[in-house]
């Protein structure tokens, strides 16, 4: 089922599977969300959880035991269930299953809560640890945001502007799969921004850590924007489908990354996982404001 939010600005849609954002439409007919082209790339803003990225062999292990787990975890396929609706809110939850016990062997609540206020819409996940053991989980999002955003403009006149004064480091990866290297190297900014571009996605995907909290998708020769908020967010993920010329970004908030290259991660021991003691309540708040 998709359910709708509406403001005076902004006309939001969300799919139950994943709780995806289905659309964010302006009052002038503006579409910013991606829309899934399955060319390139089906899904739209995927909400990951409890693995960003990927295990290696999809194999991770907790307390010497392995289990599987897909990319991105197991949330983006499941349908999640209304907890709240209203005009300008909803919130979307899921529990535990003997589905998930099979490969995520922990008791929990999953929820996400979509606020729309004028031209910001909120993001706050939240995880409750219905378990009699600490949890183990990263979080994160994954929307793609259609480029250009007006007629007369290309792909290559839009940037990511980081506000005044800002710096940034790249978590290397490999080509293509975004296994990690376990490096760090800084990432030269121009102007605080970083020019896109469809070679910047020619082989693999940007990662930052270690840069501002905040970064707005612009272009100097247009009016209409995006700034994504991600105050507790340690990584920021900047991808389209590699090697094409789709016209899209995904900027990606990320508490935790894949898995380093021929590392199978033990999650107890990880150092971007997050620890949820048992009867433990977890938020992270994020926003995406459009103008």
């Amino acid at each position: 089922m998709i359910h709708t939010l509406k403001s005076d600005y902004l006309t939001v849609q969300i799919n139950e599977k994943g709780a995806q954002l289905w659309s964010i439409r302006t009052e002038d007919g503006t579409e910013y969300l991606w829309q899934g082209d399955p060319k390139y790339w089906e899904d739209r803003a995927l909400n990951l959880f409890p693995q960003i990225g990927l295990c290696t062999n999809n194999t991770y292990t907790l307390h010497g035991r392995e289990y599987k787990m897909d990319i991105h975890g197991f949330i983006k396929d499941t349908v999640l269930a209304p907890a709240e609706c209203g005009d300008s809110r909803l919130v979307l939850a899921c529990e535990d299953t003997e589905e998930t016990r099979a490969i995520y062997p922990f008791r929990f609540r999953y929820a996400i809560a979509y606020t729309l206020d004028r031209q910001t819409l909120d993001i706050t996940v939240t995880v409750d640890n219905r378990d009699s053991q600490t949890m183990y989980f990263s979080v994160g999002g994954h929307p793609g945001f259609n480029l250009p955003l007006e007629e007369g403009l290309a792909y290559d006149d839009y940037c990511l502007q980081f506000p005044a004064g800002a710096t940034a480091k790249r978590a290397e990866c490999t080509p293509g799969d975004c296994i990690m290297l376990d490096q760090i190297t800084d990432y030269p900014l121009i102007h605080d921004r970083i020019p896109l571009s469809h070679e910047l996605f020619a082989r693999r995907v940007l990662i930052l850590t270690d840069m501002p909290r905040q970064v707005t998708l612009m272009s100097d020769k247009g009016h209409k924007r995006v700034t994504v908020t991600y105050p507790d967010m340690k990584y920021l993920g900047v991808w389209k489908c590699l090697g094409t010329q789709a016209p899209y970004v995904c900027i990606e908030p990320w508490t935790g990354v894949s898995a380093r290259r021929g590392v199978v991660e033990a999650y107890e021991s990880h150092p971007d996982m997050i620890h949820l003691a048992p009867g433990g309540h977890y938020e992270n708040h994020w926003s995406i404001q459009i103008v």
